[in-house]
């Protein structure tokens, strides 16, 4: 699937949630019903996974973005009023952790705000390697 039909049907879901639910849950809320309106339409996406992230062969953290379709796309959520700034730096740290072109910042506020950051990433060394079976 091309990553513009990808981010549509994404975009569609979220507006769904947001119909259904409104303004003023917890931003786990808003992932649980995402990630259940994604399955739905048979998009397979990571919840929480943990992505070791690596400094000249040493782990030195973990990021687990909310949503992560590998190789895609990153899906960060926010339910706050507006989105600001480090909203969006937070999504491009993803992005560059786990060598993501692609990302969408989600905000389940009075009303749906939608941020897509696009990078393309060029490693020097590898970042990331997921954690399996953890």
């Amino acid at each position: 699937m091309e990553i513009n039909d990808l981010t549509h049907m994404i975009i569609g879901a979220a507006y769904k949630v947001h119909n259904i639910l409104g303004f003023g849950f917890l931003e786990s809320v808003y992932e649980n019903s995402l990630k259940i309106e994604l399955e739905k339409l048979q998009i397979s996406a990571l919840q929480q996974e943990k992505l070791k992230v690596f400094y000249e062969s040493q782990v030195v953290g973990v990021y687990a973005p909310d949503l992560w379709i590998p190789d895609k796309l990153i899906i960060e959520i926010k339910s706050v009023q507006t989105l600001i700034k480090e909203h969006e730096v937070k999504l491009v740290h993803y992005l560059t952790a786990t060598h993501t072109d692609n990302g969408l910042l989600l905000n389940f506020g009075p009303s749906v705000q939608v941020k897509r950051k696009f990078r393309e990433y060029k490693p020097k060394t590898p970042l990331i390697n997921p954690i399996l079976n953890s």
